[in-house]
Formats: C-alpha cells, sequence, structure tokens
C-alpha cells in the first residue's frame, strides 16, 4: 500500500516540482532583462520535459532500460495520439507552415534515427543492442542542431507566441528552484522505485509500466498545456507543444540517460517504435487529408480510438 501511494504522490511532486522550477528559472532569467521569447525557447521548454528527464536519469543510473526507453516512446505515442486527439475535440488544431514542414518531419527522424540505434543485432548482428554512450552523443548533437534552429525561428514574428513570464523577487524564485528540484529529485525516484516493485507484484514488464502509467503522467504538463491552448483557440502553441516535446525526449531525454548508462534495448519494443513512427506519420498525413493544416474534430476522435487501442494490445501483450 505504501508504495502505491508513493507511487502517486511521486507524480504529484514530480509534476508540481518542475512547474516550480520553470516559474523560479524563468524569474531569475525576468530579473536578468533576458526577453520573454528566449525564456519560452529554452527554460519553459527545457522545464515541460523535465519529469521525463528525472525518471530516466534515475531508471538510467539503476539499469532498468526498460523503464527509461518505454517512458519516452509511451510519451510520444500519446503526446501524439492522446493529447493532440484530446485538444483537436476541445477545438481544431491548425498547425503553422513550418510545423508541418520542418518540425513534424524531424520528429519522425528522430524516432526513426532511434530505432536504428537501437537494432544493432537486426542491422550488425552483434550480440548486444542498445542506445550506447556514443549514440547518446549523436543524438545531443542532433539535439544542438534543432536548438539552433528554434533560435532561428525567433526572427519570424507568425512563427513564435511571446510566454506570459511571472515577475517574481529574487529571494522566491530561488526559492522556488530550490523545492521544484527536491520535488522532481523525490518524485522521480518514487516513481521508479514504484514501477519496478509493481511489476514485480502482478508480474508485468517494467516496459508496460514505462509505455502506459509513467509515460501518461509525465505528459501531464503537455496535456495541461496543449488543451489550455487548443481551449484558448491558441491551436498553434497546442501543437508546437507536443511536436517540440517530441524532439526533445528522444534528442535530449535518451541521449542524456544513455551518456549517464548506456541502455540496452529489448527486439520487444520494436513494436513500440514502430507505434511511435506509425503515430508520427499520421500526424504528418492528418495536416493533408480533409481541411489542409488542420486537425479536425473527427479525427482528433479517430486519434483517442487508436490510442486506447494501442494501451489495449499493450496490456494484453506485454
Amino acid at each position: 500500500m505504501i508504495t502505491y501511494i508513493l507511487f502517486i504522490i511521486g507524480f504529484i511532486f514530480l509534476i508540481k516540482g518542475a512547474d516550480l522550477l520553470v516559474d523560479g528559472s524563468a524569474g531569475v532569467a525576468k530579473k536578468m532583462k533576458i526577453s520573454n521569447i528566449v525564456i519560452g525557447l529554452t527554460i519553459v521548454a527545457f522545464g515541460t520535459s523535465t519529469p521525463e528527464l528525472i525518471v530516466n536519469i534515475f531508471a538510467s543510473l539503476q539499469g532498468n532500460s526498460q523503464i527509461a526507453i518505454g517512458n519516452i516512446l509511451g510519451s510520444n505515442i500519446a503526446n501524439i495520439l492522446l493529447i493532440l486527439g484530446i485538444s483537436a475535440i476541445i477545438y481544431p488544431i491548425t498547425a503553422k507552415k513550418n510545423t508541418i514542414l520542418k518540425e513534424i518531419p524531424l520528429s519522425l527522424l528522430a524516432i526513426i534515427v532511434l530505432g536504428f540505434m537501437a537494432n544493432d543485432f537486426i542491422i550488425d548482428g552483434s550480440s548486444f543492442s542498445g542506445i550506447t554512450r556514443i549514440d547518446g552523443l549523436i543524438l545531443l548533437s542532433f539535439f544542438t542542431i534543432f536548438f539552433y534552429y528554434t533560435f532561428g525561428i525567433t526572427k519570424s514574428d507568425q512563427d513564435i507566441v511571446e510566454e506570459e513570464i511571472k515577475v517574481l523577487s529574487y529571494f522566491k524564485a530561488i526559492s522556488f528552484i530550490i523545492v521544484g528540484l527536491i520535488g522532481l529529485v523525490i518524485g522521480g525516484k518514487w516513481i521508479v522505485d514504484g514501477a519496478i516493485q509493481i511489476a514485480e507484484l502482478f508480474n508485468i514488464s517494467q516496459s508496460l509500466i514505462g509505455l502506459t502509467i509513467i509515460a501518461i503522467g509525465t505528459s501531464l504538463p503537455e496535456l495541461a498545456t496543449s488543451a489550455i491552448a487548443a481551449y484558448k483557440k491558441q491551436s498553434d502553441i497546442a501543437i508546437g507543444n507536443v511536436v517540440g516535446s517530441n524532439i526533445f525526449n528522444i534528442f535530449w531525454i535518451i541521449g542524456i540517460s544513455s551518456v549517464i548508462n548506456p541502455l540496452p534495448f529489448s527486439p520487444d519494443s520494436n513494436i513500440d517504435i514502430s507505434m511511435t513512427i506509425f503515430a508520427s506519420i499520421i500526424l504528418l498525413l492528418v495536416m493533408f487529408i480533409g481541411k489542409k493544416r488542420i486537425i479536425e474534430r473527427w479525427q482528433g476522435v479517430l486519434m483517442l480510438i487508436l490510442y486506447v487501442a494501442y494501451i489495449i494490445f499493450s496490456v494484453f501483450t506485454k
């Protein structure tokens, strides 16, 4: 019972910790006269990915690669099918031209690259398959290019939305950062420990826990951001948040995780990589089916149905 309680409380600590860390860091940056756009593209963007990052760091340190890989693949699938599906049902999502032509294809490339890196036994006939430290450094190199591109689009007014940054005193901002970091560390530790015990207790794979409960839990900040953006009819934020998060997850979080500790790869996870590729292709195709550059409500419903079907399939096969 204590395991379940700490597991659930861990998500609260993790998400609230990320929120406080973002507010505190953004508050300090604002005091230092850093522009809202730069704060949004750096601190806020990294902050919304910290739940996945912290969980993956703990999973990597403890050698639980199934949780680390499952968390990212599950988050990316949930981001597209679940979060964009819900957001589109709230209000049809219109994507920017850059998002369709550059960012969605880049998120698709990211998962394909990860698939190549993870399948040493298929491509090279190697006895070990996994994301090595060298693979991690390559992913981080891709992330550097993506980050450079992100700063480049700040020159285009049509593709950037100013972030609303709270002005805080230095004391309050630093307090938020400290409390946020503590919350992230405690929450991440409890989630990973809880996931391992639950998997052992019910005799299910750690991969399934990572793909479902942890993935959805760590994606809650993206869900909240995109759903609220859709409700406010700021659909470019809703889809930009999801696609950007998917790129961050693979290039940044898997990159960091594998540099800390190489991540052994199970052949069973190829199904989840294939599903992530499929979801990315679906997102790209949706932009050209029906009303161009718009995810309509009926398409959002279909995406939700696909996500539920995938979860049911995972439960019965893992």
